[in-house]
């Protein structure tokens, strides 16, 4: 990292109990995740002076804080959607850098499945009808009808077919298979997949991410603390962030989400490219999420995402791109905003720690990791490149 002159590592991942979680509350789920990440780095709590969250409390992150009996000295409250996460963790990176802070914990967690189970709250079609949003919410224009006509426009465009974004949700059931604490392993085909109740045009069920219950918590260091830690380092070599639209009229491009510029700056502070990459998580609400982005990354040509997913390219097991390795937010959990369990498998990854569903290139441990996750309906990006010693 270029912002000061200490570099930064991830120290410490972990996840609390996730899946099918009825007798736990959000705030339980953040402190067992953030207890998990504090021993997996062998850090004691007297290190964190930083801290971020989103999506919890009327003043997060400062009610989660309070919780988790933290007094940060640097905090951060972004809340882009998914993307909140690897925008928080690049914000964090900066702050180490500089010397603004020692160590930052992340953390997150949501009962969003069991709360809708239980009847403490209904499931949500839209985000509001507020601001830019009142000039759609009327017509129906949902969230999930905003991705899938995005998704009509590229196979408009490139000629992208149903069947090649259904092998997305294929390929990340299978490498979910390897993962046991994913939620759903069983094996599925395309035929399953087309087959399914359509959900909006073009996207059926599983087309769609799960909803689960579940935490996660990221604890960064500055590189003087990582002796100390119990676990190797993985280094954050490069981020960016971008913002795009909020109404689908301001987005001047379906087929190009804000990936294609935070991914841009991520790979140029990283001074890395595309190719060097050994595997990339990337937030999939949707099965057209994984593919675009993709081609806005630069493993792929513009347009040529459909053809890029054949072939079994996303697998752990044989793909030459295994992507969302843990199964992702189709098949192994999706609680509300996944972007921090996209940093917890990466550095997993990179740490030879993923088992079954472990990526190895020519019987080695992967050297260069991407994260990249999407907020709204491609309102906004935050990518991470991540590599190890």
């Amino acid at each position: 990292m270029t912002a000061g002159s200490r570099k930064v590592a991830v120290v410490g991942v972990a996840l609390s109990d996730c899946g099918r979680v009825d007798d736990a509350t959000p705030y339980a789920l953040h402190a067992q995740a953030a207890r998990r990440a504090l021993a997996d780095s062998g850090l004691g709590r007297e290190v964190v002076d930083g801290f971020a969250s989103a999506g919890l409390g009327t003043l997060a992150p400062v009610e989660v804080a309070e919780y988790l009996g933290l007094r940060p000295t640097w905090v951060d409250s972004t809340s882009v959607g998914g993307s909140t996460w690897e925008v928080m963790a690049a914000h964090a990176a900066d702050a180490i850098a500089a010397g603004h802070a020692k160590a930052v914990l992340l953390v997150y967690g949501s009962t969003a499945r069991a709360d809708i189970k239980a009847g403490r709250r209904t499931g949500n079609l839209s985000f509001g009808s507020r601001g830019p949003l009142q000039f759609e919410v009327p017509y129906g224009h949902t969230l999930i009808a905003k991705y899938a006509m995005a998704a009509r426009r590229h196979m408009l465009e490139h000629g992208t077919t149903i069947e090649q974004l259904a092998e997305v949700a294929v390929q990340a059931r299978a490498n979910a298979a390897l993962n046991p604490d994913a939620m759903f392993r069983d094996p599925i085909t395309v035929d399953d997949v087309l087959s399914g109740p359509m959900i909006a045009d073009p996207f059926t069920k599983l087309h769609c991410c799960i909803r689960s219950d579940g935490g996660a918590a990221v604890l960064l260091a500055g590189e003087e603390f990582v002796r100390d830690c119990r676990t190797a380092p993985v280094w954050v070599l490069g981020t960016g962030e971008h913002v795009s639209h909020a109404a689908m009229s301001e987005w001047p491009d379906f087929t190009t989400g804000p990936a294609a510029v935070s991914g841009r700056l991520a790979f140029e502070r990283a001074g890395v490219r595309p190719e060097e990459i050994d595997f990339a998580e990337i937030y999939d609400a949707f099965t057209y999420m994984t593919l675009v982005t993709l081609e806005d990354l630069g493993f792929c040509g513009k347009g040529e995402g459909g053809a890029f997913v054949e072939k079994g390219r996303l697998l752990v097991r044989g793909g030459e791109l295994p992507v969302n390795t843990d199964g992702g937010g189709l098949s192994a959990q999706h609680p509300g905003m996944r972007g921090l369990f996209l940093l917890v498998e990466a550095v997993r990854q990179l740490r030879g720690e993923g088992g079954e569903r472990q990526v190895r290139e020519r019987g080695e441990l992967p050297r260069l990791g991407v994260a990249s996750a999407t907020g709204g309906w491609f309102c906004s990006s935050g990518t991470l490149v991540l590599g190890r010693d």
